[in-house]
């Protein structure tokens, strides 16, 4: 069996969440985004970035955009020693470009980072704001922990998520791994 890792949504969980990000001008970290990942990273966890960018399909930005707003974010986190494993996205919208296994809440682009990383899916986290962010936790027998969003007031408990305040929180919930 591979190691466990901790997938990470972009906007909203990492960094602000403006609305279609693509201005790396633009990108700040959340309070505790930069603690949290410290944290993690130093007990162990592989990090890693999955994100959904319907503004590819909307024509809003091209790839080359979401890779520059990406290398900011590590260049805000590098300090912190904190590197990604690797980051995904999907870059569709179901009502433009037709339905998608990719789109969370989708599971395609974790099993991909399963496949490509050695990972194991049922010891993972899945992290972020709103819950199509840490649904996949339930298809994939991980554990999820939804971050305070828009769409999620109430809707932890009942599918057995855990909630925290802030990444800094969510790293001491989360702990090292095989703990």
């Amino acid at each position: 069996m591979g190691r466990g890792a901790v997938f990470l949504d972009r906007d909203g969980t990492l960094v602000e969440d403006p609305g279609y990000l693509s201005d790396p001008a633009r990108v700040v970290l959340l309070p505790g985004a930069a603690e949290g990942l410290a944290a993690l990273a130093h007990a162990g966890w592989p990090l890693i970035v999955v994100s959904n960018q319907s503004g590819l399909a909307r024509g809003l930005f091209g790839p080359a955009a979401i890779a520059a707003v990406m290398r900011r974010i590590e260049e805000l986190l590098a300090p912190h020693d904190v590197r990604f494993l690797a980051s995904y996205y999907c870059p569709h919208l179901p009502e433009i470009t037709g339905p998608c296994r990719c789109r969370k809440p989708g599971t395609e682009l974790f099993e991909r980072a399963a496949r490509e990383h050695g990972l194991d899916l049922t010891r993972s986290w899945f992290v972020g704001d709103r819950l199509r962010d840490v649904e996949p936790a339930l298809a994939l027998g991980g554990r999820g922990l939804l971050l305070p969003g828009e769409d999620n007031a109430g809707a932890a408990r009942p599918l057995g998520f855990l909630t925290a305040a802030d990444l800094r929180e969510a790293a001491g919930l989360i702990g090292a791994p095989g703990a």
